[in-house]
């Protein structure tokens, strides 16, 4: 008679398989970093910070990433360098897994490896350059336009972590993450980088009139919303992380890109990430937070 078998048997090699796809998006697939040394380096804010914490969850930091670029495409100076430098039409995903890697990098890398990756976003702003099709100069250098690129991230991140993963995150570990992620804006040049919730809010306020809806920034929504996934069972957990980041735009950008979603399809929406977060969660067991908490001595 065979011994019974454990559904542990069974469910360990499909843990493994959804977690390498999920590895095949992060920075960590590039292979340029080592997370787990030296021991004991705390980085650049340490396992005690909120930003280990907002950072440390893999399924709201994907939300909140799609987020932030829809977010950001509104800002037609930000989008203009994209679309001059860079081939994110012809690889989303090599686009995905850099800035996943200078995010993770900085929130959990050691401090060599957080500078490190500090210095090389500095040399490559340095290299984009232009002028958009209003006639104004860019560069992905000026402090401004870093500021803008920063606050619609950190914004992002932080909605998708207080709807998908601790919406009981008190005020001031809100306000204690904003002012803590700021130093890598500032490390990066960019300057008046607000440190609240209310200075965040003030901030996306005097933006507004900037920003801008026009064929470039359709165009990118395009691309991502048929952006190819890994696999054909990875497909509709990414359509569905993609209405998740669309769901989190603030009302006046999701009217302005023409993807609002009414309050029954934020639920469905919510329902969907409440089934499909806690799966990718169990099977995630060797991300950046993961190897960092390692390096830390944290079980």
């Amino acid at each position: 008679m065979r011994p019974f078998t454990t559904p542990k048997v069974f469910m360990e090699p499909l843990r493994r398989r959804i977690e390498t796809q999920l590895m095949s998006l992060t920075g960590l697939s590039l292979g340029q970093l080592d997370l787990e040394n030296p021991k004991g380096d705390p980085g650049l804010f340490g396992p005690n910070s909120v930003s280990w914490k907002v950072h440390g969850d893999f399924p709201s930091m994907l939300v909140g990433g799609i987020s932030a670029l829809l977010l950001q495409v509104l800002h037609p100076l930000a989008l203009a360098g994209v679309w001059d430098h860079s081939n994110f039409r012809q690889d989303m995903l090599g686009r995905l897994r850099r800035t996943s890697q200078f995010i993770s990098g900085t929130t959990f890398g050691s401090t060599r490896d957080a500078e490190w990756l500090i210095e090389k976003v500095k040399t490559i702003h340095l290299q984009v350059t232009g002028i958009a099709p209003d006639g104004r100069p860019y560069a992905a250098s000026d402090p401004d336009l870093l500021t803008w690129v920063h606050v619609a991230e950190v914004r992002s991140f932080l909605a998708a972590h207080l709807r998908y993963r601790n919406p009981n995150l008190s005020d001031a570990a809100q306000d204690a993450y904003y002012n803590e992620i700021a130093l890598v804006a500032e490390r990066l040049g960019a300057r008046d980088v607000p440190r609240s919730r209310q200075e965040v809010a003030d901030y996306l306020h005097r933006m507004r009139p900037q920003l801008v809806c026009d064929e470039r920034s359709r165009e990118v929504v395009r691309v991502l919303l048929n952006a190819p996934a890994p696999s054909r069972m990875a497909k509709p957990v990414g359509d569905l992380m993609m209405q998740a980041g669309i769901a989190l735009l603030p009302d006046w950008a999701g009217d302005m890109l023409d993807l609002k979603r009414g309050p029954m399809q934020q639920r469905m929406i919510g329902l969907g990430i409440g089934t499909v977060a806690p799966i990718l969660r169990w099977a995630m067991r060797n991300g950046s937070a993961h190897r960092a908490r390692r390096r830390m001595g944290i079980l």
